[in-house]
């Protein structure tokens, strides 16, 4: 029963996104076939439409076309920062018995939660052992993306939450080391503003920036344990070692840009590559963005590091496609994702969105200093889910999240931050 609400939840809030869209915007969405009528078609959604991704994503369906030239992708993306419009337009498809083919959606609960305790997704058991994929990505990465013994997607690639690009010439000009803790994170900000340089760089114009960092100070102050307790229902938000990492996000507040409410987490990256502020915590997405958008060589115009007090840690989003109930074209389907699931696919994708392959088996040659280092900690860390990307939580309970997370940061009232998250899961 629990389980049925939360559902419920997660469409309504998705609905409301749905309503808050442009009802006139281009949406890219098929004309109203359940994934695509037409034969030999594959409709396949996402919200991959920035530079770097979407080069990703055109590279990929050129490589199915190669492989199956037979059939046609349909490229229905939808833009908008972390999926918000994206999200929306599927709740409104999937309620209205018209799904794509397939569609982008976040290992852990944001599928689980919401589309598979809906029953809207297909197993994929059968499909696993008919490709030999259960060796193939990490357990902890298949568990995510499994409910009750069933698989329900593929995991395409992995980017980490917990990681810091930071300006190099900025830190070599004011002799900083890198923090390894958030007391020394605390330190370099306030040599760094002392010096009337950004410390810290954050666009929320989309509520779920704030929220990425939030995550990561948890993460920071609890470990990696007692962080995976609390998505779990295991430790309260209340609890005292929480409202310790909502006063050390508060704090950390304090070295942001002042425009940060009208920038997008582009914008606030473009400040690091541009020397106006020092760092931005931001998933590996943002690697892809300085290299290929602002021409910036990684290890020369820029740097990278755990979150401060995360190392040893991964904290994962991944995106995944798997195959919604009631289309009419299943073993098409089946077969975008037999490729999709290569290692050559995800070779193919994956160093053009800046992140790294979700299979341990793929090809590290194909990836730069960063991602090389990205593979190695993804493969020997310990994993903890997002929750400002949908894996840590269901989406009714992040869209509250975030609501409370953006409240915070402008009030910064400690009390009823953490009172508004244990609330939200209660409901």
């Amino acid at each position: 029963m629990k389980r049925t609400y939360k559902f419920l939840f997660s469409i309504a809030a998705l609905g409301l996104l749905a309503t808050a869209c442009n009802a006139d915007e281009d949406t890219g969405a098929g004309n109203g076939s359940s994934g695509g009528n037409d034969q030999g078609e594959i409709e396949i959604f996402s919200w991959w439409t920035g530079a770097g991704e979407e080069d990703g994503l055109l590279a990929l369906i050129d490589y199915f076309e190669e492989e199956y030239p037979e059939l046609t992708v349909v490229n229905a993306a939808v833009a908008g920062g972390a999926g918000t419009n994206a999200k929306a337009v599927l709740a409104t498809r999937m309620q209205g018995n018209d799904p794509p083919s397939t569609f982008q959606v976040h290992a852990g609960e944001e599928l689980i939660q919401t589309w598979v305790a809906a029953g809207m997704m297909e197993p994929l058991n059968e499909f696993y052992d008919e490709h030999d994929l259960l060796d193939k990505f990490p357990e902890e990465l298949i568990e995510m993306v499994s409910d009750e013994g069933d698989i329900y997607s593929v995991p395409m690639n992995i980017h980490r939450s917990n990681v810091v690009f930071y300006n190099r010439s900025v830190f070599e000009e004011h002799n900083l080391e890198i923090p390894t803790s958030l007391e020394e994170l605390m330190d370099v900000a306030e040599t760094l503003q002392d010096a009337d340089i950004t410390p810290i760089a954050l666009g929320d114009q989309e509520p779920w920036t704030a929220t990425h960092l939030f995550e990561n100070v948890l993460l920071a102050e609890l470990g990696p344990d007692s962080y995976n307790r609390l998505w779990q229902g295991e430790l309260s938000f209340e609890d005292e070692s929480v409202v310790q990492a909502a006063n050390q996000f508060a704090e950390l507040l304090d070295y942001v840009n002042p425009d940060h409410a009208s920038r997008n987490w582009q914008d606030s990256a473009q400040l690091v590559g541009e020397g106006e502020a020092a760092m931005i915590n931001m998933g590996d997405w943002a690697h892809g963005y300085l290299l290929n958008d602002l021409d910036l060589e990684v290890n020369e115009d820029y740097g990278y590091f755990p979150f401060p007090g995360t190392e040893g840690s991964f904290n994962v989003v991944s995106d995944t496609f798997g195959l919604p109930t009631g289309v009419e074209n299943p073993d098409e389907v089946k077969e975008f994702l037999s490729v999709l699931a290569t290692p050559e696919a995800q070779d193919i994708f994956n160093p053009l969105k800046g992140g790294i392959p979700a299979r341990v088996d793929a090809d590290e040659s194909q990836y730069d200093v960063y991602g090389q280092s990205a593979i190695d900690d993804f493969r020997n860390g310990v994993l903890t889910p997002s929750l400002a990307h949908g894996s840590a939580m269901s989406e009714g309970y992040l869209t509250q999240a975030n609501q409370a997370v953006n409240i915070f940061v402008t009030q910064k009232d400690v009390d009823r931050f953490v009172e508004s998250l244990e609330s939200a899961r209660d409901e």
